[in-house]
């Protein structure tokens, strides 16, 4: 099949993909991304802002020329900063992030700022952060965490079953942990608005995978119906039928997205909108991958092992099987069972004999007796 047919049979929702039967691919692939975010996470660690370790951070704009971290390095040379976060914002804007100093250095940093920038010192931003502040929006974000899962698990079991809302909240762990894994392997540094964004990501991966399953919900009491039909088959179908529409969400959703990184971040410098955005569209990403590839087949193997399901799958089996042993029927020949025609004309095509002379058993001798005793009575 072509590729243009098939973009064709996904607009038009004609699609027969095989995604349950595919299901060892797509846990092989979860696994090796969980796998590597997790080893990422426990050798490199995150990259957390100033908001979650604490410290000082200075802001300005240059006066004249644009800004360049290498310069800022160097003009904090002496001044006791060690291996500062520097960060460009535009072309003239500079955000520098160290740890926490003393009065004197802070005050010797400021000073070697603003004569890098051609400002006073004055027109230097000096922020000081606590690492408990970092520490109470860490907790408070796995409160709200917690809370978020426990709410979740209630209303998928309320409005489905416990079983879609296991698979839905392991797939939402599946993909807090491969954006915390993204996070890890390039270094983008985690924020405050990282973690908003991550709350915001658990919502739309939910809504994506409770559009399949209430498809899956819906097709439920059509299994069974056909000859050799499972549960996994129906579930099939039902992925096929909302492919579309979960495609047109997941493109809907990162378009604007797409745009907060490009020309908020990218062309108007707006830091704060980077760390939202580049979240937020590494968590579409992967929400859109695990409501289809990793939800779903989660629940299939759930609702097989069912009684009622698991006999269907048994007698399909079954079925499928006695179909491959069969021997191949030839065209034209006879069904399995059936009488063969005997060959040539049958008894009733045979002609009729035609009706001759009829003898008598006994011969002439008697014939001719029997007509003297007739002649004697008369």
């Amino acid at each position: 099949m072509s590729l243009r047919s098939t973009a064709a049979d996904i607009y038009h929702e004609r699609t027969h993909f095989d995604f349950i039967g595919r299901s060892w691919r797509w846990g092989l692939i979860s696994g090796v991304l969980i796998v590597v975010s997790i080893a990422a996470l426990g050798i490199r660690g995150l990259n957390l802002g100033i908001d979650f370790e604490g410290g000082t951070q200075w802001q300005f704009t240059v006066a004249q020329g644009s800004a360049s971290a290498s310069d800022v390095r160097d003009a904090l040379t002496g001044t006791g900063v060690s291996d500062p976060k520097v960060l460009i914002l535009g072309s003239d804007g500079v955000r520098l992030q160290a740890a926490e100093l003393k009065a004197d250095q802070r005050a010797a940093v400021t000073e070697a700022l603003a004569k890098y920038g051609g400002i006073g010192s004055n027109e230097v931003s000096v922020t000081d952060v606590g690492p408990t502040w970092g520490d109470q929006v860490s907790s408070k974000a796995l409160t709200a965490l917690g809370f978020f899962f426990l709410l979740i698990a209630a209303y998928l079991t309320f409005r489905f079953e416990w079983r879609m809302a296991l698979a839905a909240i392991m797939a939402v762990v599946h993909d807090i942990i491969v954006t915390v894994g993204v996070y890890a392997i390039t270094g983008f540094e985690v924020t405050p608005a990282t973690v908003v964004a991550f709350l915001t990501i658990l919502g739309f991966s939910l809504y994506d995978t409770v559009v399949v399953f209430d498809k899956i919900k819906e097709n439920t009491p059509s299994v069974g119906t056909e000859r050799g039909d499972t549960y996994s088959d129906m579930v099939n179908r039902s992925m096929n039928q909302v492919l579309m529409r979960s495609l047109n969400t997941s493109f809907v959703a990162l378009l604007p997205v797409a745009s907060l990184l490009v020309v908020g971040s990218g062309i108007l410098g707006a830091v704060t909108l980077k760390d939202f955005a580049l979240a937020l569209f590494v968590g579409l990403l992967i929400g859109a991958y695990s409501s289809i590839f990793v939800a779903t087949p989660i629940l299939a193997q759930l609702k097989e092992r069912e009684p009622r399901y698991r006999a269907l799958r048994e007698r399909s089996a079954t079925q499928r099987a006695r179909d491959a042993a069969a021997p191949p029927v030839a065209v034209g020949a006879p069904a399995p069972g059936s009488t063969p025609a005997a060959e040539g004309p049958s008894p009733a095509a045979a002609p009729a004999a035609s009706p001759g002379p009829s003898r008598d058993p006994q011969g002439p001798v008697a014939a001719r007796a029997r007509r003297q005793r007739g002649r004697k009575r008369r």
